[in-house]
């Protein structure tokens, strides 16, 4: 009784000391969105164009060949890239870290620093409690800032609502001196202590000083919580990707995605990139190979939307020792398909390949 009346004081001052949350639409004339039709679910999103029936290219034999630019602990697993970098001389002004999975940091000309999809830690509640449970897979740390360099955060990105994409552990970290960007019907998915959260539909634009900030199409999904018979939010909040803008020059991180138009829709609407974030990884399924490469690009889907989104250098993402190994068969095995599609196609443009923690300017 003493315990219960402990935790329902506290429940009482932390209600008492929550600051409500600014929450801002920003749309445009331009922007887009589009509904289910499905009846009774017609306030929920899909995704912009109609699955792939068939893919450009798909790697069918010997697809992991060993690589000389790769070393590992064991078979495609606990790896390092040792290759060399190109040499991309873009004259852009941007700074990009990775710090694993799909966390980056971007440092833009004007010193603005930007967190896109930050998740310091493992799964967000109460999924971390089910894999204690369960004795699932937790991932390796990932690389981290220090609390100082955590401050100077001028703006943070979230592409959607998954659990290793979104922590709200890490929003406590971070505080609310910053500004959130993030998809439609995400807001209520924050804690209320004064954050001020910028909901966007595909294509609308926010400005941070002088660095424009758009929210582009993805080919996705989302859902967060689910309890049987009572209550679900499947594609309850948009998913999308960002892209970042400063004096004609470009920042594309794609979020989770598979293949579909809409990389061909973002070069007609912004023209060519110059630094594109792809995820390369969790296509893989024995079970359900059809659904993993409709939401997760493959390798080789990469390199193809690469070419038609004008990339002039490319970043890949979603492999590595911090990340939570969903739907790859190794901690590097995509990385592993990467370097051999690239050369199987004949890639000519330069991909910049990031250990965690690792940066690169250009």
């Amino acid at each position: 009784m003493k315990y219960l009346c402990l935790c329902a004081a506290a429940l009482l001052v932390s209600l008492g000391c929550s600051t409500t949350n600014t929450v801002n639409r920003v749309s445009s004339e331009s922007s887009q969105v589009r509904y289910s039709e499905h009846e009774g679910y017609e306030d929920r999103f899909r995704n912009l164009y109609d699955d792939v029936k068939n893919y450009p290219v798909t790697c069918t034999d010997n697809c992991y060949p060993p690589h000389e630019d790769i070393k590992c602990q064991s078979s495609m697993q606990d790896c390092q890239y040792v290759g060399k970098r190109p040499k991309v001389q873009l004259n852009t002004g941007f700074d990009i870290t990775w710090l694993g999975h799909a966390t980056f940091v971007i440092k833009t000309p004007d010193n603005k620093q930007i967190l896109v999809d930050p998740v310091f830690g493992q799964f967000d509640w109460p999924v971390n409690w089910g894999f204690r449970l369960a004795e699932g897979f937790n991932r390796n740390l990932p690389a981290t800032l220090s609390q100082r360099d955590i401050m100077q955060t001028d703006a943070v990105l979230y592409s959607h609502i998954h659990y290793d994409h979104f922590n709200k552990n890490d929003i406590e970290t971070i505080g609310n001196n910053t500004e959130y960007l993030v998809p439609l019907g995400f807001a209520e998915h924050f804690p209320n202590n004064g954050y001020s959260i910028n909901e966007m539909p595909w294509y609308a634009s926010y400005a941070l000083a002088d660095t424009q900030i758009h929210f582009v199409p993805a080919h996705h999904f989302s859902n967060r919580i689910w309890v049987p018979y009572l209550y679900e939010d499947n594609n309850a909040s948009l998913w999308g990707g960002w892209l970042i803008e400063h004096d004609g020059k470009r920042v594309y991180f794609a979020g989770d995605t598979g293949y579909s138009a809409h990389f061909k829709a973002i070069n007609e609407r912004y023209g060519n990139i110059d630094i594109c974030l792809l995820p390369i990884a969790s296509y893989h399924s024995e079970e359900s190979p059809r659904w993993y490469r409709k939401v997760h690009t493959t390798p080789e889907d990469a390199i193809v939307a690469s070419n038609e989104l004008g990339c002039k250098v490319v970043i890949p993402w979603g492999f590595g020792n911090a990340t939570w190994r969903m739907g790859d068969k190794t901690s590097h095995s995509a990385l592993f398909r990467l370097l051999h599609m690239k050369q199987q196609l004949n890639a000519s443009m330069p991909w910049v390949v990031l250990n965690e923690g690792e940066s690169a300017s250009f």
